[in-house]
């Protein structure tokens, strides 16, 4: 799908949502790859009103980063809002009684919630529906969505949480006005059942996530966590996940989609830019920045590869337009002996290397200019994927603390 089609279906959508269209910015909110290429131009329509920044950070702990050790983590950590990930529903609208679901409600999580509450942040239940057929399925079928929306209120009240994060992604792009809907009504019933209770949406990066970050806007969202990363993945050409600005001829990066939320009215002062605590690995055919990769990527966990950190000689390089740590280390070496070495002529020399896996991940020293945005934007503030994944890693949570009080440097 062209830019241009999407844009005027996204325009078409918005509209129909409650006869209302997108409020502009005010003065005082695993996922899927990206679309990529030349058609995707960048838009042009920046906010001529900038809030000023709140600074509030929103973190996501995964289900798979729940253990003994991550409540006190998460006492550490100076989060303004806590998003537990994550509950789903059947078919019908009823609670699916997951991994995520059960350690939310275990022992754990509720370590997990006193420890926030103690810190005075907010914490709230992150709610996931994956995948085109299940959404197409789920958003066609109201008595379903007002299940579960009776579902999740009670489920805020059985734990004492603040409130309920919607995670849908691969939407069919013609059920963004029912998506809408469904944000705003279930915002309306949890507020009747829990009066200070708040309903957040996090939106991925392209064009309909956009548009869906648009129509939660309209429903009365309070606060949009847009994803800003996964501009590159596992199945993706090498690079930065969350690039400022892209060094490869494509377009969509952070700076492309903080414009297209403002362009479609998302509104500033409820938006939260989302930044990864991650990196990707490939296998790559040269070591230099961006060379190709010779096959699929993975997920790099800093905190599951805490040896390279300590290591004295590790010395990673820091790309400034993408802003992304970098480094390539050799995993093939030729096999062939030279015919001097055969002949006993001269030193066996060192067999050259042959393959590489290429590291590109997010450090503190590449967050801080991202971190920069959302101030020079006035957004609401900043949040991370996932919380956890930095444990072992003080400089990360000392990096959070600095932006939540307002004091990071300008460079």
């Amino acid at each position: 799908m062209t830019r241009s089609i999407a844009l005027a279906l996204i325009a078409a959508l918005l509209l129909g949502c409650g006869g209302m269209q997108p409020s502009g910015p005010t003065s005082s909110g695993q996922p899927a790859g990206l679309a990529t290429g030349p058609a995707a131009n960048a838009p042009t329509a920046r906010p001529t009103v900038i809030p000023v920044p709140k600074h509030e950070v929103y973190g996501f702990v995964p289900y798979w980063e729940m253990d003994e050790s991550i409540a006190d983590h998460i006492a550490r950590t100076d989060l303004t809002t806590l998003a537990l990930f994550s509950v789903t529903h059947r078919r019908n609208g009823r609670l699916d009684n997951q991994t995520g679901l059960k350690r939310i409600r275990g022992e754990v999580g509720r370590a997990m919630i006193r420890a926030a509450k103690q810190r005075g942040a907010r914490v709230e239940i992150v709610y996931t529906s994956f995948g085109e057929t299940k959404n197409r399925a789920f958003y066609g079928d109201p008595k379903a969505q007002e299940r579960w929306i009776d579902e999740l209120t009670g489920l805020v009240e059985e734990l004492d949480v603040d409130g309920v994060n919607v995670d849908v992604e691969a939407l069919p792009i013609e059920l963004v006005a029912d998506y809408g809907a469904f944000v705003g009504r279930l915002r309306t019933a949890l507020r009747e059942r829990v009066p200070e209770a708040q309903v957040s949406v996090a939106t991925q990066a392209n064009e309909v996530g956009a548009a869906m970050a648009a129509a939660a806007g309209v429903a009365g969202a309070d606060r949009i966590f847009l994803m800003a990363y996964d501009y590159r993945w596992a199945g993706s050409a090498p690079g930065a996940s969350a690039p400022i600005d892209r060094m490869d001829g494509e377009t969509k990066d952070i700076t492309w989609s903080l414009d297209l939320y403002g362009m479609l009215g998302v509104p500033t002062d409820r938006l939260i830019l989302g930044l990864p605590l991650y990196g990707v690995t490939w296998p790559v055919i040269a070591p230099g920045f961006l060379a190709p990769s010779s096959g699929r990527g993975d997920v790099w966990v800093p905190r599951r590869n805490l040896g390279v950190f300590t290591d004295p000689t590790f010395e990673p390089t820091y790309e400034p337009t993408e802003s992304v740590e970098f480094y390539s280390v050799p995993t093939a070496y030729a096999t062939a002996v030279p015919s001097a070495a055969v002949a006993g002529v001269g030193p066996s020399p060192t067999p050259e290397p042959i393959a590489w896996n290429a590291v590109y991940f997010d450090s503190p020293r590449s967050l801080a200019p991202k971190l920069r945005l959302a101030d020079e934007r006035g957004l609401a503030g900043a949040g991370f994927w996932a919380i956890g994944y930095e444990r072992g890693l003080p400089d990360y949570t000392e990096l959070i603390a600095t932006f939540r009080a307002g004091k990071l440097p300008r460079e």
